[in-house]
């Protein structure tokens, strides 16, 4: 293993982390989902990881891009609403960037996240500022790839990444919803945090956590 770089087993541990997270903050995410959509987020996303967790612990990958395909497959299956097509598409574009790699260094890592977003942006068919959960994941990777342009190790990145994500999570409080169900509610949308760019903030404070 090169230095520096993460490998299969600490990519796993991102998505149980990631799980454990959800879960243990399912009942914020399904409150914040009440104010502005379904008041399902929460649930929608603890049923749908708890069920990756198990299907990927029954079948553990060989290669990056066969774990992402697993994790995005069964995401796309088990959840409802938005986030499961959303989360799904992310993992599975994220997988097939990756490819049959065991471990990937900084700027593959990186090359793999951005592909995701991609595949949630050509999905989701919303931009920064739209009140979603790019608020949060856009400059997650904006900070993720300017540490890594800056010679920055894999770890170093990811804990930019989480920074921002949590910035770019509390700056959609204020913001009113131009997507999603949120946006039927007009200027009532203003004055709550995004569901989605919440559970994207764990989503990026669990890749720093497993790589730490």
């Amino acid at each position: 293993m090169a230095a520096g770089t993460v490998t299969l087993p600490q990519l796993v541990d991102w998505i149980t982390r990631f799980s454990a997270v959800v879960t243990e903050n399912r009942s914020y995410l399904t409150e914040l989902d009440s104010a502005i959509g379904d008041a399902d987020h929460g649930a929608n996303m603890a049923r749908g990881m708890t069920a990756v967790v198990e299907k990927i612990g029954a079948a553990p990958a060989s290669a990056v891009d066969e774990l992402f395909k697993s994790v995005g497959m069964t995401l796309v299956s088990s959840v409802g609403g938005a986030s499961g097509p959303l989360y799904g598409t992310f993992f599975l574009r994220f997988g097939t960037t990756a490819g049959a790699a065991t471990e990937l260094d900084a700027a593959a890592l990186g090359a793999a996240l951005r592909a995701g977003l991609e595949g949630v942006v050509a999905r989701g068919k919303a931009e920064v500022g739209d009140k979603t959960m790019l608020d949060s994941m856009v400059p997650a990777l904006d900070a993720f790839d300017a540490e890594v342009a800056s010679g920055a190790d894999a770890a170093a990145a990811a804990s930019a990444a989480a920074s921002a994500a949590a910035i770019g999570r509390d700056a959609t409080e204020p913001l009113v919803a131009r997507k999603g169900r949120a946006s039927y509610l007009g200027d009532r949308s203003s004055g709550h945090l995004d569901p989605g760019a919440t559970s994207t903030a764990y989503l990026f404070q669990t890749l720093s956590e497993a790589l730490a």
